[in-house]
Order: structure tokens, then C-alpha cells, then sequence
């Protein structure tokens, strides 16, 4: 093998993160495929999922000898055929919040700042509940250039993943960098797979597994364990801001709790007695769930 093939999706981010991993592969051409859905539609319950699986129809089929995803959309069921061969050093996992200037305490009350998933929305709500959170969709490009529209599609502030950023070079338009211990983010955000035949070629096994880093690979997999336990229908019916990125000693990240409003305690976890009931009285020990940030109603805020 002297030319290796990488697989990519069609976006612009897409392709910047296969050439970040592509670079250390030595001689390779990068093989766009068309995908559904769009750039940053994450998550293995959400659009980005039916990107993976068109790329690996491509993998399986010998149109390429590896592909790339991000490693937050991969599907948690394996598939015959296929090996999670990589997962690159992790790139920054925390979130950007992008504005002309002003940071996200810094906006004055009413300000429209916009976020693309429930997690980030709650978060938002968590820290300025006087701030019009609006939810927006598209490509990093995209949602940047909201900022300088005018007209009521204009934003105040945006919330992207900083790796994004990154990764397209433009690490420059963040005005402020969140911590993880308060607003942990999503499962593997940050991170990328690179995937390969389980029956392709010797040398594409040792190119892609030269790539792998441990650290990244055991702290991912404890996120994605952790959303994977949630769920689809639990985590799908109550729109749990699963934020589980948080960083570790040692560099590792594991899981972390959802928003909270400000000033909100956790309820102490009461621990069972011999006749399995939890707290006075209960018929059987219910699971615990982390707080969630309400509206003035009382309804889960979106």
C-alpha cells in the first residue's frame, strides 16, 4: 500500500479533521463521500450516526482503506466487519463562546445567544437566566457569521466546541474558553476514531494503530459508557443534558454532572438498608438523575 485513502464527509470540518489525522499517515489521498445530514449534527442518537454508516458502507466496499468520524457519533452497537483501530490525542474538549467582544457575563440582560444542543441551551439558561437563548443549526462558518448579520438573525454570543474551532484554525474568533468543572460537556466531544476494515491490508492495521492514544481512548470510553447506560429512550424522553466531558488527574475525563442553577445543592445520596428501601418508606430504590434546569413554569427549558 503506497497511497492511503481516507474517508471523509463533505464539510468543511469534516475534511480538516481527516487531514489532521491523514498528516500522520504519511502518503495518502483524502476520498469525499457524500453523507446525510450536516456538519456538526452529533451524536450517535442524531443525524451524524447516518454519516457513519455511509461511510462505513464506503470503508466495507474498498472505496477507502480507513475512515474518520468524530468519535462523539459513532454508534454504540458494533458493526461486523469494521474496528475502531485510533482514537487520536484528544483535542480541547471544552466549549467556546464566540461574541464581538463582550463575555457571556458581560452581555447586558435580553441578549440572544445561540447554542446548538440541549446541553449548551440548559447551561446557558443555568448562568443568565435573562439572556434569549435561541437554538441554531449549521456549520461552524455559519453560526459565526450570525454574529455580524443584521436584522433579526443577528446573535449576541454563540457556543461552539472549541476543538471546531481549532481544527478549522480558528481558535481566534473564541472570546472565552468554559471550564470543564462548570459546563462539562458532551460524551468524546473533542475527540476522533479513525475505523478500518477488520480484514484490510497488514499495513493500514499499522499506520492507524500508531495513531492511538491510550489516555484518550480509556477516558472516551468511560464518557460514552456512561451516556450508553442512559439510553436512547431515557435520555431521548427527558432531554437530559448529558454534559459528561470533565477533566481529571492525569489528564483523563470522566463523568460529570449535567446544568444546575446556580446555587442549587444536590440532594445527599442516601444509601440502602438491609431491607432495600431508600429513605422512610420508599417501595424500592429509585435511580438518581441529575438536576435539571427549569423555566418559571416548571418545565424542562430546551
Amino acid at each position: 500500500m503506497t497511497v492511503f485513502r481516507i474517508g471523509t464527509r463533505a464539510s468543511a470540518l469534516a475534511a480538516a479533521q481527516a487531514a489532521r489525522v491523514a498528516a500522520r499517515l504519511g502518503a495518502h489521498e483524502l476520498v469525499t463521500i457524500p453523507t446525510p445530514g450536516r456538519e456538526g449534527a452529533a451524536g450517535p442518537d442524531g443525524l451524524g450516526a447516518d454519516a457513519v454508516s455511509r461511510l462505513r458502507s464506503a470503508l466495507l466496499a474498498g472505496e477507502v482503506d480507513a475512515i474518520v468520524h468524530p468519535l462523539q457519533d459513532l454508534p454504540f452497537a458494533p458493526v461486523d466487519g469494521v474496528v475502531l483501530a485510533a482514537v487520536p490525542r484528544r483535542d480541547d474538549a471544552r466549549d467556546a463562546f464566540c461574541s464581538r467582544g463582550p463575555r457571556l457575563a458581560e452581555l447586558p440582560a435580553g441578549a440572544l445567544v445561540g447554542a446548538d444542543s440541549p446541553l449548551r441551551r440548559a447551561q446557558l439558561l443555568a448562568a443568565r437566566r435573562d439572556l434569549g437563548i435561541v437554538a441554531v443549526e449549521g456549520g461552524v462558518a455559519a453560526r459565526l457569521a450570525r454574529l455580524a448579520e443584521e436584522g433579526p438573525e443577528r446573535l449576541d454570543g454563540v457556543v461552539l466546541a472549541a476543538a471546531d474551532l481549532g481544527w478549522l484554525g480558528r481558535s481566534a474568533d473564541a472570546t472565552e474558553l468554559f471550564d470543564l468543572a462548570d459546563r462539562p460537556t458532551a460524551p468524546a466531544q473533542g475527540a476522533l476514531a479513525v475505523e478500518i476494515r477488520v480484514d484490510g491490508p497488514a499495513e493500514a492495521r499499522r499506520r492507524v494503530a500508531a495513531l492511538d492514544h491510550r489516555p484518550t481512548r480509556l477516558a472516551t470510553a468511560a464518557e460514552r459508557g456512561v451516556r450508553e447506560r442512559l439510553g436512547p429512550d431515557l435520555a431521548g424522553r427527558l432531554r437530559l443534558p448529558d454534559g459528561l466531558a470533565r477533566r481529571l488527574p492525569g489528564g483523563l475525563r470522566g463523568p460529570g454532572g449535567g446544568a444546575r442553577r446556580p446555587g442549587r445543592r444536590r440532594a445527599p445520596r442516601r444509601r440502602l438498608g438491609s431491607s432495600g428501601l431508600s429513605g422512610r418508606g420508599a417501595p424500592r430504590p429509585r435511580p438518581s438523575r441529575p438536576d435539571r434546569p427549569t423555566g418559571r413554569s416548571g418545565r424542562l427549558a430546551a
